[in-house]
């Protein structure tokens, strides 16, 4: 908590995003995937994604947990600090930003029709 109530240089964001970058791609790629849904996601959200995009994202985003860039309680991750959430939404370059929107989007309303659940949406 007091991490994130404190205003962070630069130069730590900087450090979340070297930080970031060196972790395997798979890891990279769940944390970009989360990053589209703000600061914390429901893992009940995770699981659908996972079906739908194919992925074990909650493996990879563990691995993250373990790094120190999210904590899991409560039925969430939550990205530890906003400008963690910042940098791994700064994987994307902003020309694809709305591609990937829109394609986590289709995937929870294909699975969700799918499933006749609009549980999630």
């Amino acid at each position: 908590e007091k991490i994130q109530l404190r205003k962070i240089p630069d130069n730590v964001a900087f450090f979340f995003s070297k930080m970031i970058n060196e972790l395997s791609e798979d890891v990279r790629t769940a944390l970009r995937v989360m990053s589209c849904f703000g600061s914390s996601s429901k893992i009940s959200l995770i699981e659908t994604l996972e079906q739908a995009l194919n992925s074990p994202l909650a493996r990879y985003l563990d691995v993250a947990v373990s790094e120190g860039l999210l904590t899991k309680s409560d039925g969430r991750y939550h990205f530890v600090h906003d400008r963690v959430q910042e940098a791994a939404y700064d994987i994307m370059k902003p020309e694809d930003r709305c591609l990937y929107h829109f394609q986590y989007g289709l995937a929870l309303c294909s699975t969700n029709i799918f499933d006749m659940n609009d549980g999630v949406i």
